[in-house]
């Protein structure tokens, strides 16, 4: 006997039984057929007139799978799979309670497409469940590319002659002359000869006028539009006198000018138009009964749009294969006459483009890339067929496969060239182009107008357009028979009625079929979409399935005989994958598909690597996946609008995965991907820490989306503009086209999702929308620069709040300046921001995107800031609250410091015990004096130093004479205010010979110090390391330090450099120590910066931030986190030594000279892109804590050691705090 709990316990038991069964794919009858059966006999209690009311289950099953579909196909749990199936059995249900039979339900319910789909998955036992693909579990490091890229530059150099004044600019000026504002100019080439197009604007009227060099009589065929695409006949008062109206247009004749001024003869012609509604005038010319077309359009003039530049002059090809793209230049003619010419012209190049390396495959690229977005003439006039143009086309994809396969270091810029222009295919793929038209006319009986038309432009010349064409007609047959989505699918695309006429064998008509006709045309142009994308669509997802799997055409004469073989050696269940991903390429959520894209690239990617005889299309299906990718999270987002963190941050990390596997160089995304995973753990276990953590991965993923566009827009855009100038594409092309490359790739898709992730972020680790690192209120006016870096030397004659869109780290602030705003993340000891506090300018970082864009819009406006720790109120004030403000950091408001010259003490070198003022700077003698002062767990570094007066004194060698007649030279022009000056003085400092007599002091203050002396390793170690004395010594003249003087008025000449030696320390980790907090000034609290590997990363312009943290004086252990560590790079050296500028003119009573000089180690750093997912300072909380608390305690110490706020540098390695240089806080 059971009891009610048991009872409870046991049918829960049961129900869960059902639940499996039906998840296995069971139906509803099985079940009970299946737990009916006693002793052999089966119930029999159901009437006979139930029995024909009864719901059959395929139906109930079909019902179930629409319903499913309407709801945006969701991952159902078997228990919401059991209730729909209820629910659509009550729908039905109803249907026969209201008098339908079962055989009606079942027509209307049953269309084909459903009851295929729905068979499918009954077959598959899947019924409306979107599974999901089970990932499989890989180590991320395997998507690892690292290849470093060598630029080859050029051997063969080319005159470039002044490029001559065209025959109608001189005309072009002289109708500039009258000082009428110009609203559009531009100069079209007509073969040898061009066509000037200038609209001015005097008062009231619109006037344009048209000049030529043609010599043969020249009408013009024009109207005007009131909108894009229109042809309206002109007023009969606007047309010039001789013309003649025709029912939209109207024809002038063009005449010879009457200026005697213009050095030769030019036709033209001018009209004069009130200025109200007509926007735009369309035309063509008309020359010995032949038609003058712009690339085979209509040519279009606009009256009112911004002002568009004219043609700019290419330039020296600076940045760019400059001598490859001369040659595309002067092959552009001839590949104009078709897509034959045009992919075998190419072909011919790629050797050229091959060695010369990235610059070579970038100019091939831009090429391709206006040609395929129709910048570039497709074909003029040439009848060529289509089994010649997939034949061309297949041999530039074979040769792109083949340096595929040898230059790995290209791979990026290869998939984007193939993308651009196509599978190709063998020639007979090619040439059912112009075949299976054919047969589709005679199957379907439809031989005359559209489709007659489209055939002959196929037989012509058969290009991408046609693609859109064939997909327009299926969409208008799908909509029964509407003209109108024929025209929406064409526009979409990009394809107007002026492109169809345009063709050189136009397509006039509209389709027209009749109803009849509509299944087979359906079927047909289905099988003929698959055709044409095989030659055009190498990004096509289904078209590059069937590529790789395999195909054969067969039935009903269609396509007989065509047979592509699947490619061997594809990964088991593969095939299976890519069903799925076909299966559900449409669902509205789009994680379960983007899951199985991103497992189809991850199982394709070992046979990219490999050189087989089709590698070509494996890429042109790696392409398509990756192109699929993109759309399907594009139309994901809506599922995003409401979702939690961690849902935005898995689309985050598929998205990351597809950028990584298909970029060359992609070690720092590779970390990015795996901070994002560790973020993802971290918020499931519901870390406290998860939202400050994740904020740190996604400023670095910004910062390595930043560096992708930086990157492209070195390689990419000097060679559109050098390129696009020659070949006289439209500016506005020219200008988009980097932004287009990179707005076509998951790049933007990434930007798009963390920017959508970033203020909930913010919200959660509760960190505002500011941070304030030097909190001063100010009144100022806005200005807003680009880069801080650009203005540091300028002066502001009134307080100046400057809203600066990078901010590096080490620049100067330039006069005038009392409030830097800027979206950049300096850290907040970096140099810039030590010196906006010492100077009391207000500097702070603000995280939204709206706030910013606000400032930005208040350029020129007077505003006060008011700044607390974490915020900064801002509101615009009158004129009279400026004179109130206590703005300072105006030009001449600042001390004057007044330096010691130092002299030579007659030592080249000397020991850290022979430190005094009259020898070194602070810096020295504060190392120095911490020596044996400071706990034995914190490691001071053995020093010696070169003094004040040795530079002075090697410069009066005799051996340096030369070297100091130059330098006097180098410092008059200097004081005359050349300032480049200062780059040929460093250099020249380079030139010094060293005395003797410094090696022979050096090496023994060194050696008698336990120091190790670098000429021991051999005469060139020495080299290295007087080359880096020297460099110290040259820092007087960096450009930073020398405006920082001169806005004190510090006598240059009197500042000296002593040079602090001392051996580097392999750090793991650096860090930097305020003992007073600076952003809000709390004494009781230190505040401390970390970075990995040696500290230039920190005080240095590396991008992102360090791990940042605050301790409390009287709690030292329990050091608080602030900020995870976003900066991508780290510095790393090998055992070496270091030498540190030590001038008089740091740490001055007013004057923040610390940071300008530079310390330069004798080794090289090597530059290591860090992976914190694994650091032990990131991800384990004891290591952490005791690393932190001693950072603290040691800088603790120091202060009580001073008596007063430190400023404090110093590395760890093994665990052990080590103290480099301390200084006062300022």
């Amino acid at each position: 006997m059971y009891t009610p709990e048991q009872e409870k316990e046991e049918y829960e038991a049961a129900r869960a039984e059902l639940l499996e069964e039906i998840s296995r794919g069971a139906s509803v009858d099985d079940i009970r057929s299946k737990i009916t059966k006693k002793s052999g006999q089966e119930y029999k209690e159901t009437a006979i007139n139930e029995e024909n009311n009864k719901i059959p289950d395929d139906l109930v099953q079909i019902q179930a799978y629409i319903r499913w579909e309407k709801a945006g196909k969701p991952n159902y749990s078997p228990e919401q799979q059991l209730r729909e199936f209820e629910e659509a059995r009550k729908e039905l249900q109803s249907e026969l309670e209201k008098g339908a039979s079962l055989d009606e339900i079942r027509k209307k319910i049953t269309k084909g497409e459903i009851k295929t789909k729905v068979a499918k998955q009954l077959q598959n036992k899947k019924y409306f469940s979107p599974e999901r693909i089970q990932r499989k579990q890989r180590d991320l490091m395997q998507l690892l590319n690292k290849h470093a890229v060598k630029v080859v530059e050029e051997s063969i150099s080319v005159e470039v002659e002044p490029k001559p004044s065209t025959a109608v600019e001189p005309f072009a000026k002289e109708k500039e002359l009258d000082g009428s504002p110009v609203m559009n100019k531009k100069i079209y080439k007509l073969g040898e000869k061009e066509l000037l197009v200038l609209v001015t604007k005097p008062a009231g009227k619109i006037k344009i006028h048209l000049a030529t060099d043609l010599e043969e009589p020249l009408t013009l065929h024009w109207a005007l539009s009131e909108k894009d695409g229109e042809w309206l006949a002109p007023p009969p008062a606007v047309l010039p006198p001789g013309s003649v109206s025709l029912e939209k247009a109207a024809e002038s004749k063009f005449s010879t000018s009457t200026s005697g001024d213009l050095p030769k003869q030019v036709q033209c012609i001018e009209m004069e138009i009130a200025d109200g509604n007509f926007k735009g005038m369309p035309f063509v010319l008309l020359s010995g009964g032949k038609w003058i077309k712009n690339n085979g359009s209509d040519f279009y003039v606009e009256f009112s749009q911004r002002f568009k530049q004219v043609q700019k002059d290419a330039g020296d090809g600076k940045g760019t294969s400059k001598v490859l793209l001369d040659r595309i230049a002067a092959l552009e003619s001839e590949a104009q006459k078709s897509f034959m010419h045009r992919f075998n012209i190419a072909s011919d190049l790629m050797d050229q483009a091959k060695n010369i390396g990235e610059l070579g495959l970038a100019g091939i690229l831009v090429w391709m890339r206006f040609m395929a977005t129709r910048q570039l003439i497709w074909n003029r006039n040439y009848n060529v067929k289509p089994r010649e143009i997939s034949k061309a086309q297949d041999r530039l994809t074979d040769l792109l496969q083949s340096i595929y396969t040898t230059h790995p270091q290209h791979r990026e810029l290869l998939r984007m060239i193939m993308s651009t222009i196509g599978r190709g295919g063998e020639g007979d793929v090619g040439q059912r182009i112009r075949d299976e038209i054919l047969v589709i006319q005679r199957n379907n009986d439809c031989k005359g107008g559209m489709m007659e038309e489209w055939h002959q432009k196929l037989h012509n010349n058969t290009s991408p357009d046609d693609v859109i064409i064939c997909q327009a007609l299926i969409d208008y047959i799908k909509s029964d028979f509407d003209i109108n989505v024929y025209w929406k699918t064409l526009n979409e695309n990009g394809i107007t009625k002026e492109r169809l006429l345009s063709y050189d064998r136009a397509i006039h008509s509209e389709p027209s079929f009749k109803r009849d006709q509509k299944d087979g045309l359906l079927r047909d142009l289905g099988h003929y979409m698959r055709t044409l994308k095989a030659v055009h669509s190498g990004a096509d997802l289904e078209s590059a399935i069937s590529n790789c799997m395999g195909y054969r055409a067969e039935g009903q004469g269609f396509m007989v005989g065509v047979q592509i073989n699947p490619i061997p050696g594809l990964p088991s269940g593969f095939p299976d994958l890519l069903r799925f991903v076909l299966e559900h390429i449409e669902d509205r959520n789009v994680e379960a598909l983007l899951e199985g894209l991103l497992e189809a690239r991850q199982e394709l990617r070992p046979l990219l690597l490999k050189s087989t005889g089709r590698l070509k299309d494996l890429l042109f299906l790696d392409i398509a996946l990756d192109s699929t990718v993109r759309t399907a999270i594009e139309r994901g987002y809506e599922e995003l609008n409401n979702a939690r963190p961690e849902k935005i941050m898995h689309f985050i990390t598929l998205v990351l995965e597809n950028l990584a596997l298909s970029s060359d160089d992609n070690e720092d995304l590779v970390y990015c991907l795996k901070g994002w995973h560790h973020s993802i753990s971290m918020c499931k276990s519901k870390s406290a820490h998860w939202a400050l953590y994740a904020k740190s991965v996604l400023d670095r993923t910004r910062l390595a989306l930043a560096s992708k566009a930086e990157t492209y827009q070195r390689i990419l855009q000097p060679s559109a503009e050098y390129l696009g100038s020659l070949l006289g594409v439209d500016q506005w092309a020219i200008n988009i086209f980097t932004e287009e490359i990179i707005r076509a790739g998951s790049a933007a898709t990434l930007s798009s999702l963390i920017n959508r992730l970033d203020p909930v972020l913010r919200e959660t680790a509760h960190l505002g929308s500011w941070q304030v690192i030097s909190p001063v209120e100010v009144v100022g006016y806005v200005e807003v620069v680009d880069e801080l870096l650009s203005v540091q030397n300028k002066s502001y004659d009134r307080p100046t709040i400057l809203v600066a869109k990078s901010v590096k780290g080490e620049e100067e602030i330039p006069d005038g300046t009392i409030a830097v705003l800027t979206p950049d993340m300096p850290d907040v000891l970096s140099h810039v921001s030590v010196r906006a506090r010492n100077c009391k300018v207000c500097f702070a970082t603000c995280f939204d995107p709206n706030i910013l864009a606000d400032l930005q819009a208040k350029k020129g406006k007077l505003l006060r800031l008011k700044p607390s720790s974490a915020d900064v109120v801002y509101s615009e004030v009158k004129e009279g609250e400026l004179a109130d403000s206590s703005s300072s950091n105006l030009k001449g408001d600042g001390p004057s410091v007044t330096l010691v010259r130092k002299q030579f003490v007659g030592k080249y070198a000397i020991s850290a015990e022979e430190f005094t003022p009259e020898m070194v700077g602070a810096k020295s003698r504060n190392i120095s004096y911490l020596k044996g002062k400071v706990p034995s767990w914190v490691g001071i570094p053995t020093s010696v130093a070169l003094p004040f007066g040795v530079f002075e004194k090697v410069l009066a060698d005799e051996a340096n004479k030369e070297v100091d007649q130059k330098l006097q030279i180098l410092k008059k022009k200097l004081g005359e205010g050349d300032f480049g000056a200062l780059e040929e003085i460093r250099q020249t400092v380079l030139q010094l010979r060293a005395p003797s007599q410094l090696v022979q002091e050096l090496k023994t203050k060194m050696l008698t110090s336990g120091m190790p002396w670098p000429g021991d390793e051999g005469e060139q170690r020495w080299e290295q390391a007087w080359t880096a004395i020297k460099k110290v010594w040259a820092s007087k003249w960096n450009e930073r330090a020398y405006f920082s003087t001169r806005k004190v008025k510090l006598d240059h000449d009197y500042l000296c450099m002593a040079v602090l030696v001392q051996e580097v320390i392999n750090a793991d980790y650096a860090f930097v120590i305020h003992t007073t907090n600076p952003s809000s000034g709390d004494t009781s609290e230190i505040y401390a910066e970390v970075v990995k590997g040696l500290g230039e990363t920190l005080v240095g312009a590396y991008p992102g931030r360090a791990l940042s943290f605050v301790c409390k004086k009287n709690n030292l252990n329990s050091p608080e986190v602030l900020g995870y560590p976003s900066k991508p790079i780290g510095l790393f050296i090998r055992r070496s030594m270091i030498f540190r500028s030590d001038s008089n003119g740091e740490d001055l009573e007013g004057y923040a000279g610390a940071g300008l000089y530079d310390s330069v180690p004798m080794d090289k750093e090597e530059k290591v892109v860090v992976d914190y997912s694994s650091d032990p300072l990131i991800n384990d909380g004891k290591f952490q804590q005791a690393i932190l608390s001693s950072i603290a305690g040691a800088g603790n110490a120091i202060e009580e050691l001073y008596g007063s706020p430190q400023d404090i540098e110093g590395v760890i390695r093994d665990g052990k705090v080590y103290v480099v240089q301390t200084r006062p806080q300022m």
